[in-house]
């Protein structure tokens, strides 16, 4: 949601954000792996349309379940 923003803006765009995830369901699709780290609880790797994890957003980037989201992750393709 921020790839044209310059870095404060996208910095008041996340702390909005981290705001309203209190009260309300959020869904962002991205390219951006570390902002995602830094916003979300939960997330969720698809592929051609297929779901392919879901999972903690801590735990899916650092051990996760499938090859194919391992793939993504470390640069391998995307």
């Amino acid at each position: 949601p921020t790839s044209a923003l310059d870095p404060i803006s996208t910095n008041k765009i996340e702390e909005l954000l981290l705001g309203l995830k209190r009260q309300f369901t959020i869904i962002i699709v991205t390219h951006n792996m570390s902002q995602a780290a830094r916003i979300s609880d939960n997330s969720m790797f698809m592929f051609l349309g297929e779901l392919i994890e879901y999972n903690n957003t801590t735990q899916m980037f650092t051990k996760p379940q499938h090859k194919k989201t391992e793939e993504y992750l470390t640069g391998v393709f995307g």
